[in-house]
């Protein structure tokens, strides 16, 4: 439910926010309060959807998916058929030269999967992926999650949809006043 904690699990582990008691462990290692010089290696490991998108307005469609690449030091060449790619798989794949205020808020969301993915990243945290999208899409994108999944990345998306998690089999855990109560498929 509203204000279970779901966002601030998100900003914990994203390393966002640091925790006042307990320990977080990402990789296998102790990321609860690491040097600010640690953080890049950790978030570079990491996928995030942000449920406000947080993409950058003066940045194309495409350049906005490749940030993620570019500030890991790859050059163009290296990650540009990825990037086309992960428009195309998404819908976006003729919109590659827009910038983000021209399109719809699904299409940012679209957006948004696509540069934390393109990475393929260890984690993907996903704060209400599919809570700008249709139906049809919205399918699209969790078989998407799935794939990653499948192929070794763990995925922890945070949704109040509980029939999303039910659509795909996947484990859910539930949040109240930010303890977790209950978990299982």
């Amino acid at each position: 439910p509203s204000g279970a904690g779901k966002s601030t699990l998100l900003n914990l582990l994203t390393l966002a926010k640091r925790p006042t008691a307990g320990t977080i462990e990402l990789f296998g290692e102790d990321a609860g309060a690491p040097p600010r010089s640690a953080l890049p290696g950790f978030r570079r490991r990491m996928g995030v959807v942000f449920q406000d998108f947080r993409l950058l307005d003066h940045l194309s469609a495409f350049d906005n998916v490749a940030l993620p690449l570019r500030l890991a030091g790859a050059k163009r060449e290296s990650y540009a058929d990825d990037v086309e790619e992960m428009l195309d798989w998404v819908g976006l794949g003729d919109r590659m030269a827009d910038r983000p205020r021209t399109l719809s808020g699904g299409e940012k969301q679209r957006l948004a999967i696509a540069r934390a993915v393109v990475t393929g990243p260890d984690l993907i945290l996903a704060d209400e992926p599919t809570g700008s999208v249709d139906a049809a899409m919205g399918e699209r994108l969790l078989t998407l999650f799935q794939s990653l999944n499948r192929l070794g990345t763990t995925v922890l998306i945070a949704s109040h949809d509980e029939a999303l998690a039910a659509a795909c089999g996947a484990s859910v855990l539930r949040l109240e006043g930010g303890r977790l109560v209950g978990g299982g498929a």
